[in-house]
């Protein structure tokens, strides 16, 4: 049974006899639900909860504190508690979208992997089961919210269900992609195509040395953390200017946002953001060629953003030649999943042999709420539909740089 496998992970190893209250099933039947806006007031609660390996570090304090901080706003913190004790934590921004309120975890689109924070002795629940849960939640927000948005939501990850997977409400336009790692990087390559792998890996370093060699940098100090973050808010604008698209990254509170993040404490690998980059050598000695942020918690390590600059050197590919750097590094050090993250993309599906899919999850909350929920579902069914075409989405591009290019 699932409960049971996620019980004994929890159990200290050798524990025998009656379970403790950490191991003994909870069902959401038990819960008392309450919403706080205080984040400080739930901080050992909040620490704990996401320590606990399935949760994602998107819903992490020192991710949401920034997402607070930068933009300003104040979250409605939702809290399942059994016997006093915390069971669940759901971090929700409050958005005012054409006078619907609606509720997201903090990130937004900025979020790779969205699961909440849940304790792992709560069983996965029935639709049925979670009846009164809904009906928990909606008296609770309904002073805060219209409509809850919990997007990119994997209903199984790492061989476990979600708890509210049952409350799935429709299949998010955007996979994401994966590759396990091991201790030995070989065996992390031979899952891939190996021989055609290294055979890159070493053309791509002769071209860079013929160039005047590399560096592989990984932001330490905090000037330079956030002077390589610059850069890549740089760096990505140029690039994506050059397909004529929008800078996602151009809003201020967004650069606040990621500047925060590296700033956040580390605990040994765990971190919250950590810069690499490819930094020339020689005649473009300093150039800064590709640039990656990726985040760690756990053995589970996500990218989170990347950008190249192709003025020199493009023929050695260096983003790629970053990937296999980072990925490497990863091995060494134990961890488990490389995580490109949401988006499909061709240099993802050379490098990931799993792919996930995620689905989000709305709770009409009023009715206001109500009346949006299904115009959100078919929104997101038709942006599917586009992707799943080739022919339509490369279309689509198109008139979308067009209107970026009239903008400008």
């Amino acid at each position: 049974m699932q409960t049971s496998r996620l019980i004994e992970e929890l159990a200290p190893a050798g524990t025998s006899g009656s379970p403790s209250r950490e191991t003994v099933p909870l069902r959401f039947a038990q819960i008392e639900m309450a919403v706080a806006t205080d984040m400080a007031d739930l901080k050992s609660d909040w620490h704990r909860l996401q320590a606990i390996k399935l949760n994602s570090l998107h819903q992490g304090f020192d991710w949401c504190e920034a997402w607070v901080k930068s933009h300003g706003r104040t979250l409605a913190v939702v809290v399942g508690r059994i016997g006093g004790r915390a069971v669940f934590i759901l971090p929700l921004d409050i958005v005012l979208e054409k006078s619907i309120r609606i509720a997201r975890l903090p990130g937004n689109h900025y979020n790779n992997l969205n699961t909440g924070l849940f304790d792992p002795a709560l069983e996965v629940a029935s639709a049925a089961e979670l009846k009164p849960f809904l009906h928990m939640l909606r008296t609770a927000l309904s002073p805060y919210a219209d409509l809850v948005v919990l997007d990119c939501v994997p209903l199984s990850w790492r061989g476990s269900r979600h708890p509210l997977s049952a409350l799935a409400t429709t299949e998010n336009q955007n996979h994401s992609f994966q590759l396990p790692l091991f201790p030995n990087f070989e065996t992390t390559l031979a899952q891939l195509n190996a021989k055609t792998r290294r055979k890159k890996f070493r053309s791509q370093s002769r071209k860079i040395e013929a160039a005047g060699g590399y560096d592989h940098v990984i932001a330490l100090d905090a000037d330079e953390k956030h002077a390589l973050l610059d850069t890549f808010f740089r760096q990505k604008a140029a690039r994506l200017k050059m397909f004529g698209l929008p800078d996602v990254f151009h809003a201020s509170e967004i650069r606040e946002f990621f500047h925060r993040l590296i700033d956040a404490p580390t605990d040994g690998t765990d971190t919250s953001l950590t810069l690499h980059a490819i930094r020339m050598r020689g005649e473009h000695e300093g150039h800064v060629v590709a640039i990656a942020g990726v985040s760690r918690k756990g053995d589970h390590v996500i990218c989170q953003f990347s950008s190249i600059d192709d003025s020199i050197c493009p023929e050695a590919s260096p983003g790629e030649l970053l990937f296999w750097l980072m990925i490497e590094k990863s091995c060494r050090e134990g961890a488990a999943l490389f995580d490109f993250g949401v988006g499909d993309q061709p240099y993802k599906r050379s490098w990931c042999s799993q792919e996930t899919v995620l689905h989000d999850i709305l709770i009409a909350i009023t009715p206001k709420g109500s009346v949006l929920k299904p115009l959100m579902v078919l929104a997101t069914r038709a942006k599917a539909a586009v992707k799943h075409n080739p022919r339509l989405y490369a279309l689509l591009q198109k008139l979308r740089a067009a209107k970026t290019n009239k903008a400008a």
